[in-house]
């Protein structure tokens, strides 16, 4: 704790002693000085699984059920917070907003909504087994209490970014949507895993749902370092592209994982249990 210290002239200001007194908070030199050796977790045994909106809960029930039966049986042996995406729904509010002529922070606000929905949906389908939807308030410091309790905790993938979201560096949809909240969550909870579960296996040179009869041609990469993908400037991902940038600065984080959970629910716990069953982007 610093003392409080009185400046050495007439107007006779207060402040507190402190190794930040008087220094630049710009400063690169400086911000290096802050770093941690070793960073404090606060759930440190909390696994995040992000389910894709389009990508899973837009396809209903015969998709997501199997999902859900799954995780049912997972809730149990593991701590788990469920964050989920917008999709489809989300999609056509942007488009009808970009063509308003709407800012990217009135995109974010509007896109929200919808992942506050699929949410509500997948609580709904899990509410007799313990599902109940949390916001991104006070509820975050009690998910390890939740899940000890029996609860299986699900909010909304979206960042609560709103009227702030960050210029978009091309166009103007929101660079930071569901993938990305999923990301930022898992990292300064300090998370013991961040799984995504898409539709694909994961990660291709280009999406294999363009590619038609010519999936086989694409290269498939099941494991790859952040700085080789960056270098690689692929033209589409099958996760949001800020999260590179996340990855290489994260503190907690050392990876993630995607996963085929629609055509192979299965896949999940063997991601859970550390298995490499997917796509892994490392540090």
């Amino acid at each position: 704790m610093g003392n409080l210290i009185k400046e050495k002239d007439d107007k006779g200001r207060l402040h507190i002693d402190t190794p930040l007194m008087g220094e630049s908070l710009v400063s690169k030199k400086f911000l290096k000085t802050t770093d941690s050796t070793e960073y404090f977790r606060m759930h440190p045994d909390i696994n995040v699984l992000k389910i894709g909106g389009q990508s899973i809960m837009d396809r209903g029930a015969k998709a997501l059920l199997p999902i859900v039966d799954e995780l049912i049986k997972l809730k149990d042996e593991y701590k788990l917070l469920l964050m989920t995406g917008g999709g489809t729904r989300a999609r056509h509010v942007y488009n009808i907003g970009v063509d308003l002529g709407m800012p990217t922070g009135v995109l974010s606000k509007l896109g929200d909504k919808v992942s506050w929905q699929n949410a509500e949906m997948l609580a709904v389908l899990l509410a007799k087994h313990g599902g109940v939807k949390i916001g991104h308030g006070d509820n975050m410091e009690q998910l390890t209490m939740f899940c000890k309790e029996g609860y299986l905790p699900i909010t909304t993938g979206i960042p609560p970014y709103g009227f702030f979201e960050h210029p978009a560096e091309f166009g103007s949809i929101p660079p930071h949507r569901t993938d990305c909240g999923a990301f930022l969550l898992a990292e300064n909870i300090g998370a013991k895993s961040l799984i995504y579960l898409k539709d694909e296996k994961g990660l291709f040179a280009d999406d294999p749902k363009k590619a038609g009869n010519k999936t086989g041609d694409l290269k498939f990469y099941d494991k790859i370092s952040v700085d080789e993908l960056i270098k690689l400037d692929l033209d589409d991902l099958i996760i949001e592209r800020p999260i590179l940038r996340m990855l290489q600065h994260s503190k907690c984080l050392k990876q993630l994982q995607i996963i085929d959970a629609l055509n192979h629910p299965e896949l999940i716990r063997d991601a859970l249990n550390g298995k490499h069953v997917g796509t892994i982007i490392h540090k």
